[in-house]
């Protein structure tokens, strides 16, 4: 099997996190099946390297080709103008993807299907170069584009038109499977194969070990792990945390509003007992995991948010917004508690009754362990199966 993929969110030596739940699907398919994959992952255009630009500069330092774990990876520039970008994006990466294919098919190579990845703008990019190149194609949908995007006209019904033309469309939740048919979208097209974790990479560490490697007190610990923005919801664990005596938090990650979350913390008299530990490579984060006594993550807007599962293979039980796929993750006590996003006070609550009566993280652990990544893997292989012999029977 030939699998060419297609997709804008995948890491790379400027952005290592950038899209990292796609490289672990793909590769824990690998794992188990045995396929000759290439990867177009391109890079938006971007003049300058300068860190002052922040990410925008990293995607300049993006490497035009890789290897990562043996798998060739090409990033190649397309062009996303600003203000204008939401409706001109597709049609400027299915010019990027055309180009990219003949470059990696230069040397003879062809494929069977293409795998793509994130419904808007690359899932309707890529399905226009399916359709051209007479490809069979496999989309999946991965979060807000399935709840956000679609709620502007152009795009929604540009997502239903790639979907129409699709052998299947995967989606990491139930909820989102939902959400995309109450959009408009065939039900027996759509597939739900949620993420797994890589049980090997997050496990639980020594806590006391993991903790003087962060160089942190001892006591309760709160940790947080995602990009520093809005949606991400830092700031609502932070305004819980000066409800709640003695913890310590810590915050893992970067972005925009790293500033306005120290001054929040200063402001709450919590500044003292916050700390941003910036970017951490993500197989060092089982040390923030194990070091917490409970995670946190505050979010608007998850599809299927892996920093739980990740949390609970190490140990660590969750308390989370209970927002689309959170809810199919925590169900237990073992793997701790789900609260209205947005209230702060609910929030605290539950985070004071975990840190006061903290499941056996033995439990949390063996809850995460059913989380492999075995069954998403067998519901891959069958889909690209069933695809390819579509083709070949037409």
């Amino acid at each position: 099997m030939k699998i060419l993929v297609l997709t804008t969110l995948f890491p790379n030596a400027a952005l290592p996190h950038h899209g990292v739940f796609v490289e672990n699907r793909l590769r824990a398919y690998l794992e188990k099946y045995s396929a000759d994959v290439r990867v177009v992952a391109p890079a938006p255009w971007f003049p300058s390297r300068h860190e002052r630009f922040g990410r925008y500069s990293a995607w300049a330092r993006t490497p035009r080709s890789e290897t990562r774990n043996g798998l060739p990876i090409d990033h190649p520039r397309y062009l996303l103008p600003p203000k204008i970008g939401m409706n001109y994006v597709p049609h400027s990466l299915e010019k990027c993807f055309l180009r990219a294919i003949e470059d990696v098919c230069s040397d003879g190579w062809d494929f069977d299907l293409i795998d793509a990845h994130y419904l808007y703008p690359d899932g309707v990019a890529a399905a226009a170069v399916a359709k051209r190149l007479g490809k069979p194609i496999i989309l999946t949908g991965r979060g807000t584009d399935i709840n956000l995007i679609p709620e502007y006209e152009k795009p929604r019904a540009r997502i239903l038109g790639a979907v129409s033309q699709a052998h299947a469309v995967i989606t990491v939740a139930e909820a989102l499977r939902e959400k995309l048919i109450n959009l408009g979208a065939a039900a027996e097209k759509i597939t739900t194969l949620r993420n797994g974790v890589d049980l090997s990479v997050f496990h639980p560490i020594d806590q006391t070990e993991a903790r003087a490697q962060l160089g942190l007190p001892s006591g309760d610990v709160i940790a947080c792990v995602g990009h520093l923005t809005e949606r991400k919801g830092h700031h609502h664990v932070i305004d819980a945390l000066a409800q709640l005596s003695g913890a310590t938090l810590i915050i893992a990650g970067d972005g925009e509003e790293r500033r306005s979350l120290e001054a929040r913390a200063a402001a709450k008299g919590v500044g003292e007992r916050v700390r941003f530990l910036g970017s951490v490579p993500h197989d060092k984060l089982a040390d923030v995991y194990s070091a917490a006594t409970v995670f946190a993550l505050a979010s608007s807007r998850e599809g299927w948010p892996n920093v739980l599962l990740e949390a609970m293979a190490c140990g660590a039980p969750v308390v989370a917004s209970n927002v689309w796929g959170a809810g199919e993750i925590v169900k237990t006590q073992e793997a701790g508690r789900l609260v209205p996003y947005g209230d702060v006070a609910a929030l605290a609550g539950a985070l004071a009754a975990t840190l006061e009566n903290p499941p056996d993280r033995r439990a949390t652990r063996a809850y995460a362990e059913g989380f492999s990544w075995e069954e998403t893997a067998d519901g891959m292989h069958e889909i690209f199966r069933s695809a390819i012999a579509q083709k070949r029977a037409a």
